[in-house]
């Protein structure tokens, strides 16, 4: 006897799959940057030398067990393009939908590329390490320079793009929460770029608002689907 195949239960199957698979790229948004605050603070707490009132999280690239912040930069890059491509699938061709997840995948490549290129050693770490700042910045710690302003601003302008699209839509609030974002993180890394002391707090808060806002468009978005 031949089997007759269900083209509904094939259509309702792939459907179901398409579903399942934007809600996991809307996941990784989510865990984003929960997962990169808690490898960065468990470092803060153990690694010999450092200080967050005066080095920067990047530092922890550093040392011999700089690979675990490494590879903390380039899993939240890899989450971050991951999530850009849910967020495309979400909005589509509506507003927001190209500009959007094309700036938090810019995001999630610079994150990478801040990972693949260290800084250099400064401030007496990691131990061992001049007390003062190099005169000339190495090649390697100029990327990383370029690669988190590249990360930072993809962000900043990301939050302008999805506060004009909750405008659009009447939320009010989410508007103003994207907006905020996009005026509070810059301006904390201005702050952190001019003062002496507690630069490496400063700085920190800004890319908590900055990551943070990612989980939670993403986490907005995920509730917005619809469970398989």
């Amino acid at each position: 006897m031949a089997i007759t195949r269900d083209p509904t239960r094939d259509a309702d199957s792939q459907g179901t799959s398409s579903i399942n698979t934007t809600r996991v790229m809307l996941f990784s948004g989510v865990a984003l940057a929960p997962l990169f605050y808690i490898l960065a603070v468990g470092q803060i707490l153990t690694r010999p030398g450092f200080d967050i009132r005066r080095h920067i999280i990047s530092m922890l690239s550093l040392g011999d067990q700089g690979w675990i912040q490494i590879a903390n930069f380039v899993i939240t890059g890899v989450l971050a393009v991951t999530c850009a491509l849910g967020v495309r699938r979400v909005l589509g061709h509506s507003r927001g939908g190209t500009w959007g997840p094309l700036l938090i995948g810019a995001y999630g490549i610079g994150m990478i590329m801040a990972g693949i290129f260290p800084t250099d050693p400064a401030l007496g770490f990691p131990p061992g390490a001049p007390a003062g700042t190099p005169a000339t910045m190495s090649l390697h710690a100029t990327i990383h320079t370029i690669a988190f302003f590249v990360a930072f601003l993809s962000l900043v302008a990301a939050s302008f793009v999805f506060s004009r699209r909750f405008f659009s839509l009447r939320r009010r609030g989410w508007g103003i929460y994207c907006a905020a974002t996009g005026v509070t993180a810059p301006l904390l890394i201005v702050l952190g770029s001019i003062v002496n002391e507690w630069v490496g707090v400063i700085i920190a808060v800004a890319g908590a608002i900055a990551f943070g806002w990612v989980s939670v468009i993403a986490a907005r978005l995920l509730a917005e689907r619809p469970a398989a």
